[in-house]
């Protein structure tokens, strides 16, 4: 019965999904628009369950590119109305559309010189009719099954707001990048801003033999730079193999004498390689994908000389992976 009733919830909450999309016309065109022109902030409002949901929103869209917050309507009764500027886009939610809180602080917004976008179920609504642009996000049935508490149409809400804020993002033409400069914290920023360039080892710290040195000094470097690995160079400078532990157990198992031979008899050739400039995050995709520990670092696709070499623990003390 529990697993039925829990079923039926997420049910009733999916189909009003699909029935939202169905809703959506040249009013939420108008709100997308609306945000784009507008000089100011967006500002949220809602009392209640539509007001945790109006964190939500405002949080993403901060986050994804347009200036937002939340303000309480009871608070803003109270003062807190002198946060809203001329120029700023209100998004009021209500359901029922005539929530007190919220109807009371709409004619204010008016004065203040904002817009308004009105998102409730009740299309006949004080909120819906006040509006400059209405966002109908009205649902058949709650899933909670004495109808009472806000289940379906705040699900509703979330994905109305989810949408505004995705639509707004891409016409703003935000990228990754951007997304990073909000998200410095924590392993999903760390994977959007570190690059290659500032974990890697460079300079002396970097494990490169000459094609023609004997094991037994190839292995003192491997050792030395403690990074499991050295690269093979040629004459040039390129690096034209890599020696790796695998390398040198493969060979053992053949029976070679490893320490009388040259580095470039034991290496793999043709060796994985990223750009100083690539994100840390896809060096350890490279990793991943390949199933090594290392990567050389290369200033660009046709510079066959290394600036550097990155290592899987460089990614995970950095909290990439």
């Amino acid at each position: 019965m529990i697993l039925e009733e829990a079923k039926k919830v997420i049910r009733i909450e999916a189909e009003a999904l699909l029935a939202l999309a169905e809703t959506i016309n040249g009013e939420f065109e108008r709100a997308v628009r609306l945000v784009l022109d507008s000089k100011g902030r967006v500002v949220v409002t809602g009392m209640g369950k539509s007001g945790l949901v109006g964190q939500k929103i405002a949080s993403t869209m901060a986050s994804t590119g347009t200036p937002a917050f939340f303000l309480h309507p009871a608070e803003g009764i109270h003062g807190d109305l002198g946060m809203i500027m001329k120029g700023d886009v209100v998004i009021a939610i209500s359901n029922s559309g005539e929530t007190e809180e919220v109807v009371r602080i709409l004619p204010v917004i008016k004065r203040l010189g904002a817009s308004l976008i009105s998102m409730s179920g009740n299309a006949a609504s004080t909120l819906a009719k006040a509006g400059d642009v209405f966002l109908d996000i009205s649902v058949k049935e709650e899933a909670c099954p004495l109808g009472l508490a806000p289940t379906a149409s705040t699900t509703a809400t979330l994905a109305m707001g989810d949408a505004l804020a995705v639509a707004l993002l891409l016409e703003r033409g935000f990228k990754a990048e951007d997304f990073a400069l909000f998200h410095p914290g924590g392993a999903l920023g760390k994977k959007l801003i570190l690059t290659v360039e500032e974990l890697m080892h460079a300079g002396n710290a970097v494990p490169l033999v000459p094609a023609d040195t004997l094991m037994r000094e190839a292995l003192f470097v491997i050792t030395a730079k403690g990074l499991g690995i050295a690269g093979v160079t040629d004459a040039t400078g390129a690096l034209v193999g890599v020696i790796t532990d695998g390398d040198l157990r493969r060979a053992l198992e053949k029976g070679i004498d490893i320490i009388n031979q040259p580095a470039e008899r034991l290496m793999s050739r043709n060796p994985k390689r990223i750009r100083r400039s690539e994100l840390a995050a896809k060096a350890l995709q490279r990793m991943e994908e390949f199933s090594i520990t290392s990567l050389f670092v290369f200033d660009s696709d046709n510079d066959p000389r290394p600036v550097g070499v990155v290592h899987l623990h460089d990614l995970l003390k950095a909290g990439i992976a």
